[in-house]
């Protein structure tokens, strides 16, 4: 595809991230009853509230923001051999459905994971739907027996204090 361009998001550009985040999440489940416009403007406050531990990409074709990717950054315990130490997870890889199928995608993932490797993180994870693991092996993600996950259970609050 001509004219394709991936880069930092930039600040008039976080409404329309936020938006593509409101049309990820209706493909995919019931939009909540939220309003739009409130959600918009509070994502875009958020991204520019978290840019430094979540670094927004965006995929342009011709000027125009076709998809985006997040790169969450979390500090790690020092070392003796290390004492700055970061990893990263990918966030949010998404692509418009008219723009799909041209591998913009794996684009966004190659230039999320150049990042990680200019900002010296340790490991990327990714937690991905089932259907897009393929597109995350081919870029280099392989499954590993030492990363587990738990989801974290709360306790039922108790009514009889």
């Amino acid at each position: 595809m001509p004219n394709i361009e991936v880069r930092p998001a930039r600040p008039v550009e976080l409404e329309t991230v936020a938006g593509l985040r409101w049309r990820w999440v209706a493909e995919r489940d019931h939009l909540p009853d939220r309003d739009r416009a409130l959600f918009v403007r509070e994502f875009a406050g958020w991204t520019r509230d978290n840019a430094a531990s979540h670094r927004c990409l965006v995929l342009l074709r011709e000027g125009e923001v076709l998809g985006m990717a997040f790169l969450a950054i979390t500090a790690r315990v020092p070392t003796p051999y290390a004492f700055e130490r970061a990893c990263g997870d990918v966030q949010c890889v998404y692509v418009v459905p008219e723009a799909r199928g041209h591998g913009l995608g794996g684009v966004l993932i190659d230039v999320t994971l150049r990042l990680a490797a200019d900002l010296g993180l340790e490991r990327v994870t990714v937690h991905s739907s089932e259907d897009a693991v393929p597109a995350y092996e081919r870029h280099g993600f392989a499954a590993s027996r030492r990363l587990v996950q738990a989801i974290p259970v709360r306790d039922t609050p108790r009514t009889d204090r």
